[in-house]
């Protein structure tokens, strides 16, 4: 569990999420006093759709897995924001039937493009979905990370065909069919005419600190993570890489 929490208002800020909401705040204060239309593409039991419906904006969480979209709904129905949040059952490649086209000021695509068929479809669905200045938030696996864990951890063979790999995978077994770099998540935006604004490193240290170390001081562990996630190269070689993006 990640025990390095700090509370800023809503939601829950840890050092494992603390890139990803920073960014996601901005974005949120810049419409202040707006209510705003969130799709959330893969987003499971609502970790981030809650507190943004909290924070009074509607969202819709589309996502394969039928426990998980009831867990999501439970969780909203706790919190209060029952009414809005709705649950739709899908999966990522078929998003383009989905959604309304020109629907949404803020999209959410968290850990989706490292398992779907075609990642130029989902984006270019994504883009589609967004109104004229809606953005996008898009959280992918980092090939960076997964070289160097798996060298570290002694596989080396692992990490060589992570690193020659055109996908960055690592073998027949591994569980992702794709990794990516800051570019390679980049160029996909920009191939679907979307500006990228921002792009950080998310779990650059959280993943790699023991627990022990954390609980000693979680602010430290937070601030720190904060302070590295847009700085190379230690942006660079975060377990995930978070690009902000923007339609014009």
């Amino acid at each position: 569990m990640d025990t390095a929490i700090a509370r800023t208002g809503r939601p829950l800020v840890t050092a494992r999420t603390a890139a990803v909401w920073a960014v996601l705040r901005r974005e949120l204060d810049r419409h202040a006093g707006r209510e705003l239309t969130v799709l959330d593409v893969g987003g499971g039991t609502g970790g981030f759709a809650v507190p943004l419906a909290e924070a009074g904006h509607t969202v819709t969480v589309i996502d394969a897995s039928p426990d998980a979209l009831a867990a999501l709904t439970r969780r909203a129905a706790d919190a209060g924001v029952a009414g809005r949040v709705r649950a739709v059952q899908g999966d990522g490649d078929a998003l383009a039937g989905l959604v309304e086209p020109g629907s949404a000021d803020l999209v959410l695509c968290h850990a989706v493009l490292e398992v779907v068929d075609d990642p130029s479809e989902v984006v270019a669905a994504i883009a589609a979905a967004l109104r004229p200045g809606g953005a996008v938030s898009l959280l992918v696996a980092g090939r960076a990370a997964a070289i160097l864990g798996r060298a570290v951890n002694g596989h080396l063979r692992a990490a060589t065909a992570l690193v020659t790999d055109p996908e960055g995978r690592s073998g027949p077994r591994d569980t992702l069919r794709r990794r990516y770099d800051a570019e390679t998540a980049a160029a996909l935006l920009r191939a679907a005419g979307l500006q990228v604004e921002e792009t950080h490193g998310v779990r650059v240290v959280a993943d790699l600190l023991p627990a022990t170390v954390i609980e000693q001081d979680p602010q430290a562990a937070l601030d720190l993570e904060l302070a590295l996630s847009a700085q190379p190269p230690f942006r660079d070689i975060a377990s995930q890489l978070h690009l902000f993006a923007r339609r014009s």
